[in-house]
């Protein structure tokens, strides 16, 4: 089985967060410099949130809102879906794929210690499976 693990395994370890009293807009220029699409709200290496360019899209953007007068505590996705390292990938994809979200913390012993993306699965699944086909490939030469 695949796991949450082997994906985070094959990539830094980066975990990237703010608190929630940091302004929408100050945020943003830090997922710009990190080149990043998704942050963590953190209080005290406790999960408080996330914030994604969807979330910014519907509401602050949609609703008229000043991101530099908008706390991403105010506009942040509570209580995120967070997945542990052991989880399946295929678990992942459909957790991503009925919630229609991109982003899935990963957390263990409620500490969170990395994240996945969609592309990350993707890329993952696509590496699997290049291997898959290699190995059959030879055993069907040899």
């Amino acid at each position: 089985m695949r796991t949450v693990l082997q994906i985070l395994n094959s990539k830094p370890v980066q975990i990237f967060s703010v608190s929630a009293s940091t302004s929408v807009f100050d945020a943003l220029q830090f997922m710009t410099e990190k080149n990043i699409s998704a942050l963590l709200i953190m209080d005290h290496e406790q999960l408080k949130g996330i914030f994604t360019e969807r979330d910014y899209a519907r509401k602050i953007v949609l609703h008229g809102k000043s991101s530099k007068d908008t706390l991403i505590g105010d506009v942040m996705t509570k209580k995120p879906i967070t997945v542990i390292p052991t989880d399946s990938i295929d678990l992942c994809m459909e957790i991503m794929t009925d919630r229609h979200i991109r982003h899935l913390p990963v957390a263990e012993n409620d500490q969170v210690i990395g994240m996945v993306s969609i592309g990350d699965v993707v890329k993952f699944i696509i590496a699997d499976q290049k291997q898959t086909i290699s190995q059959l490939e030879n055993y069907i030469n040899s």
